[in-house]
C-alpha cells in the first residue's frame, strides 16, 4: 500500500488537488481511498455532493465509483469507537467546574484525537489490504506536524511514562479518591490508552518510509504561502519524511493579458523561479488557475489531467533520497546533504537569515534550519563519500 499526503497552507486549493489525484488513480485501476485529516472537511463539497453541514454521509468511507472512496473523519464518532473511556473521564472532570454537558463533551475532544484517528485508520487498512493507496488531504501546515510527530512522541510517552503514570495511580488511588474534589481515571482509562497505542503500533515506521510514504506540497506562487511551504520543508526532513513534489497552484495562464494582472504575472513569475531554486532537486509542477471553480467529478478530471498528463501515474516512486538531514553529535549540530558531481575546491557555502545556502558552480541550493539551529552559522565542512557535512556553532 502506497500514502499520499497533500499538506499546505488553508485555501491553495490543496483538497481539490488531493480529489483528483485520487480519481486518476481510480481510472488507472488502483483502489484508491481519499480521507480528510483536515478540520475544514472539504472532500465531500470538492466532489459537489449534496450533504449536511458536517457530513454526516461521508464519516465512513463513501464510494465515488467502483474504485475510489473518501472518508472525513467525525471525530464525535470516532469518540465513541475508540476514546470512550478517555472521553468520558474528562467529561466527568469537566462537570465539576460548572460546565455544562454539552460544553464538557465538546471540550473533551483533545487536540490530536482526530490525527490519531486517522493513523489507526491507515494501519488498519494496510493490514486488511483494503486500499492499493490512501491520499491523505492533511490538515494545514502546522496540523501536518503535529500529524507526523506523533507516532514518535507517543511512542515515547508508552515507554517511559505510561507504566509508571499506571502504577502510581493504581496505588494512591483508594486514598486519593476520599480526598480529591473528583476522582483519579480507573483502571479502563489506561487499558483504553494501551489499546489505541496497540492499534498505532508501526505506523511511524510507514510514515517515514519512502517507498510507501511520499508528501505532496501545495503552495502558491505568493512569497506568505511559500514561505509557509520552506518551514513544512524543513520539518518533513527533519522528520525523515520524503517530500517528492512541489505544486504550485492557480497560476495565471499567459493568455490572461489584461494590464490589470501584468503585476500579478510578474510577480508569479519572481516567486515561481525561487520556489525552482529553494526545492531542487525535487520536482516542480505548475497548475493554473482555471476559468471555472473546479467542483465536481468532471472539472476534477480536468484539473487530474493537468496534474498528472497523459499515462502519468501518481504512485510512481520518484524520490526516496532525503533532501538534507539534520543531527546533533558531540555536542555540534550537523547538515548533511549529498552532493553527487561536487568536487572540492568548487563548492562554496554562507549563511542568509534562517536558511544555509551551499553554492556548487552555478547551482545554489537552500537550506531552511529549524529553530533550533536557525542562530548557528558554519563553522567547518567536508565532502566524504559524495556527502557533504557541515558544523553547525554558534558565532
Amino acid at each position: 500500500m502506497r500514502i499520499l499526503l497533500f499538506s499546505g497552507k488553508g485555501g491553495v486549493g490543496k483538497t481539490s488537488l488531493a480529489a483528483a489525484t485520487g480519481l486518476k488513480l481510480s481510472e488507472l485501476g488502483y483502489r484508491a481511498l481519499v480521507m480528510s485529516v483536515d478540520p475544514a472537511h472539504s472532500l465531500a463539497d470538492s466532489f459537489d455532493m449534496d450533504t449536511d453541514l458536517f457530513h454526516s454521509q461521508t464519516s465512513d468511507p463513501f464510494a465515488i465509483n467502483d474504485r475510489l472512496s473518501i472518508f472525513e473523519l467525525n471525530i464525535q464518532k470516532e469518540i465513541k469507537r475508540h476514546w470512550q473511556e478517555i472521553s468520558s473521564y474528562i467529561t466527568s472532570v469537566l462537570r465539576t467546574t460548572g460546565i455544562s454537558n454539552v460544553e464538557a463533551e465538546e471540550l473533551a475532544i483533545l487536540p490530536g484525537m482526530e490525527e490519531l484517528s486517522a493513523m489507526m485508520y491507515i494501519n488498519q487498512y494496510r493490514r486488511e489490504q483494503r486500499y492499493d493507496v490512501i491520499v491523505l488531504d492533511a490538515a494545514p501546515t502546522a496540523e501536518s506536524m503535529r500529524f507526523i510527530s506523533m507516532p514518535t512522541t507517543l511512542d515515547w510517552y508508552m515507554k517511559h511514562i505510561f507504566p509508571f503514570q499506571r502504577n502510581l495511580l493504581k496505588a494512591v488511588r483508594p486514598i486519593a479518591n476520599r480526598v480529591a474534589p473528583f476522582e483519579l481515571p480507573a483502571d479502563s482509562y489506561f487499558a483504553n490508552i494501551r489499546s489505541l497505542f496497540e492499534k498505532l503500533e508501526g505506523v511511524g515506521d510507514l510514515m517515514e518510509n519512502p517507498q510507501i510514504t511520499s508528501v505532496r506540497l501545495v503552495t502558491n506562487a505568493e512569497k506568505m504561502v511559500l514561505r509557509e511551504t520552506q518551514r513544512a520543508f524543513v520539518y518533513f526532513s527533519l522528520h525523515g519524511i520524503t517530500v517528492d513534489t512541489i505544486i504550485v497552484n492557480r497560476i495565471l495562464p499567459a493568455e490572461i493579458l489584461d494590464s490589470w494582472f501584468a503585476e500579478w504575472h510578474s510577480s508569479q513569475g519572481r516567486i515561481f523561479s525561487e520556489i525552482e531554486e529553494y526545492f531542487a532537486p525535487v520536482p516542480v509542477k505548475r497548475v493554473p488557475l482555471f476559468r471555472r471553480e473546479v467542483l465536481g467529478t468532471e472539472r476534477l478530471k480536468e484539473l487530474a489531467a493537468v496534474l498528472y498528463p497523459g499515462s502519468e501515474d501518481p504512485l510512481a516512486v520518484t524520490r526516496t533520497e532525503k533532501p538534507y538531514t539534520f543531527a546533533k553529535r558531540d555536542g555540534f549540530y550537523e547538515v548533511r546533504l549529498r552532493l553527487p558531481f561536487a568536487v572540492k575546491g568548487e563548492i562554496g557555502l554562507f549563511k542568509k537569515g534562517d536558511e544555509l545556502v551551499v553554492e556548487v558552480g552555478t547551482i545554489r541550493r537552500h537550506i531552511g534550519l529549524p529553530r533550533t539551529m536557525a542562530a548557528l552559522e558554519p563553522s567547518r565542512a567536508r565532502l566524504e563519500n559524495h556527502f557533504l557535512t557541515v558544523e553547525m556553532k554558534e558565532g
